[in-house]
């Protein structure tokens, strides 16, 4: 927490507005576009929901296709669910760990000449790595298709000086407890379109329709933000520049401490991207007697969590049967990656007894 969270919360009490309505709503979203250059911000009660809403606004119904990453967490595709529509995963590439853009065309194509032309392209910043969004871009804007960025893990990264969220036609984040800032449980959507935020709205208020009385002609949803999670927001949105350079500093920490062995490696970043480093995750090299799980183990007999990159969403029984386009590079990473210990009061200590006992594995027995 930053220290002053507990200032809007009280502001909330004194106000009497101990519900999904406040000042500590309307100043979050300002907050929100303002410091990340969108002109409509939605404050909502999960990233979930945010994404949610934007297949929603976008006209993604049943049967229709929406195209996803497979390495990412089951919150980006789950909606996809919701609205009875299909997702269509497509393999990371290596550079970013991110959706493979030459996947990602060749992938359309093929629906096109199946006479399913996706609805809609589903991005993921993955771990606060940007997405070649360029070619991504690129792609969706030759085929027609919208694109909704899942910046959930992405708050405070950026692409050419441009913060994630703000490049698609809808732009998601969470706040949930474990992102870089919290409202406890949160999230938002984010848009430079009017018509597609009043929509979102509309929908996230259980599709009031405009009348004196309660009348409603469409399914709605009870997914605004409450005004005490804004509250924690905005006491979470003075201190975002500073998590995200605990964060990048943490990463720094591991890469140095670790570089030496040539079985460890780090993500970088491409040019052009800035990652808040959310989370500092590793690879090793296969076949070599030090695997992710060894490392894990070690560490737990510590008392210190590590886990396991995302499984793939293709290899999920969830997700069985769903269509896929790629090769193993996601597969890989699940086997050969480990998320390390990224919480921003990490001390310096903590890295130190974390990177001995990760070197300790790879010592002679």
């Amino acid at each position: 927490m930053s220290g002053t969270e507990m200032v809007y919360i009280q502001k909330a009490f004194d106000e009497n507005y101990i519900t999904t309505a406040g000042r500590n709503i309307d100043d979050f979203e300002k907050e929100l576009c303002h410091q990340l250059g969108s002109k409509y911000t939605l404050a909502l009660n999960s990233g979930t929901a945010a994404i949610h809403l934007a297949l929603q606004v976008l006209g993604i119904t049943a049967g229709d296709e929406v195209i996803c990453p497979t390495f990412t967490f089951v919150a980006t595709a789950n909606p996809i669910l919701y609205q009875g529509a299909t997702p269509v995963f497509i393999d990371s590439e290596p550079s970013t760990w991110n959706l493979c853009p030459v996947t990602l065309e060749k992938a359309i194509q093929e629906r096109l000449r199946l006479g399913k032309k996706p609805k809609a392209i589903l991005l993921v910043h993955l771990y606060g790595m940007p997405a070649r969004l360029e070619e991504i871009l690129a792609i969706a804007n030759h085929y027609n298709i919208p694109v909704i960025e899942d910046a959930a893990e992405a708050l405070g990264s950026a692409y050419q000086g441009r913060a994630l969220g703000t490049f698609g036609a809808i732009g998601i984040f969470s706040f949930n407890g474990n992102k870089i800032i919290t409202t406890s449980g949160g999230g938002a959507l984010v848009t430079d379109h009017a018509a597609l935020a009043k929509k979102a709205l509309f929908l996230g208020t259980q599709s009031k329709d405009p009348a004196p009385h309660y009348q409603h002609s469409e399914v709605g949803y009870n997914y605004r933000m409450s005004n005490i999670s804004a509250g924690i927001g905005l006491g979470q949105l003075d201190v975002l520049a500073e998590r995200v350079q605990q964060r990048r500093a943490i990463f720094h920490y591991y890469q140095q401490a670790l570089s030496s062995n040539e079985a460890i490696s780090f993500l970088p970043e491409p040019p052009g991207a800035f990652s808040n480093r959310w989370l500092s995750c590793l690879t090793l090299a296969p076949a070599q007697p030090v695997t992710p799980e060894k490392l894990r183990f070690a560490l737990e007999e510590e008392n210190i969590e590590a886990r396991p990159l995302w499984k793939p969403l293709h290899l999920q029984p969830l997700f069985a049967g769903q269509p896929y386009y790629g090769g193993s590079v996601a597969q890989n990473l699940f086997k050969q990656g480990l998320c390390l210990p990224s919480g921003s009061a990490l001390t310096t200590d903590q890295l130190a007894r974390i990177t001995n006992i990760i070197k300790k594995q790879f010592r002679p027995a």
